[in-house]
């Protein structure tokens, strides 16, 4: 990280940002992955209850951070994170409802690519439509892990939507025929940072409810499968 730098945002006085940095919404969830995981636990970030860390996973230094909810706050930190403080690979970690009647709950999907319903990406001002996309040293790292602990991955595109409520229920099942597997709030903002800045980022997601079987995971469910999933990543984070 570059010293004693502080932004808006993100002001971590001189604290070190790894180059390899996990990014879940809730930063409540990032201070478990510290607490659980990562040993010679620093704290580099407070500003606005979004917490951040650095610490030690098998001889690697990893940072954790909490992004907030949509595109707009997560794709700010990510601006920052990498132009600020050097940031290098970003592994968005999070909970997504499925839209793929072949998905279950606490299965694991990898966002191979986002499609949105966000304005986000029209800033970039391309003389077309951008597909957000996975990098694929990320995303392979993350399947060949995935083959040592024998776990199946639900690998393809998901819809990084601005809206949660939405007044017309019927959009989703537009999106499921399209083939989308999953629907979450970050990945295409996350992917187009981290693209225009020359990055690597990738999305991995457990299904914590499904939009059309009415199943939805408990706060205990949610908690178990989030570790399961840490699990699963972790070990590609300190590869890196």
């Amino acid at each position: 990280m570059t010293e004693n730098v502080n932004t808006p945002h993100i002001a971590p006085h001189g604290a070190e940002i790894a180059e390899t940095i996990l990014l879940p919404g809730d930063p409540l969830r990032a201070k478990f992955i510290a607490d659980t995981y990562l040993q010679n636990v620093v704290q580099f970030n407070t500003v606005r209850n979004m917490f951040g860390f650095t610490g030690d996973y098998k001889g690697s230094r990893i940072s954790v951070m909490g992004t907030g909810m949509g595109i707009p706050s997560a794709s700010l930190y990510a601006h920052e994170l990498i132009h600020s403080f050097g940031v290098k690979n970003l592994i968005r970690i999070g909970t997504c409802g499925g839209l793929s009647t072949n998905l279950d709950l606490f299965d694991i999907v990898v966002a191979s690519a986002a499609s949105t319903d966000s304005n986000f990406l029209h800033h970039y001002k391309l003389p077309g439509t951008y597909a957000p996309t996975a990098s694929w040293p990320l995303l392979s790292a993350v399947a060949k892990e995935a083959k040592t602990q024998n776990l199946t991955l639900n690998v393809g595109n998901v819809l990084s939507s601005d809206v949660f409520y939405r007044a017309d229920p019927s959009d989703a099942q537009k999106w499921a025929d399209m083939g989308v597997l999953a629907v979450e709030m970050e990945t295409a903002g996350i992917y187009s940072v981290a693209a225009a800045a020359g990055v690597q980022a990738l999305s991995v997601f457990t299904v914590s409810d499904h939009l059309f079987k009415g199943v939805e995971t408990t706060a205990d469910e949610r908690q178990t499968a989030f570790t399961g999933m840490m699990e699963l990543v972790l070990p590609v984070a300190a590869s890196l």
